[in-house]
């Protein structure tokens, strides 16, 4: 099985930062806060807040 860099780049994002990339997702795109986060953890996470397209998606610039 071959990775691509992109692919790698997501994993190491979920790991590390609790966040889902698209499946389209390009690096440097938005990602998505994890569902295992709380509205509450994600305020100090990104206290620049997020968009919310729906109730359950909450979706924020790629962390650094």
């Amino acid at each position: 099985m071959t990775l691509r860099i992109g692919s790698i780049d997501s994993l190491q994002l979920t790991a590390k930062h609790k966040v889902a990339t698209p499946a389209n997702w390009k690096q440097g795109g938005d990602v998505i806060i994890t569902g295992a986060v709380t509205d509450e953890e994600a305020k100090k996470t990104y206290p620049g807040g997020w968009k919310s397209p729906n109730p359950y998606l909450r979706i924020v610039p790629r962390p650094k």
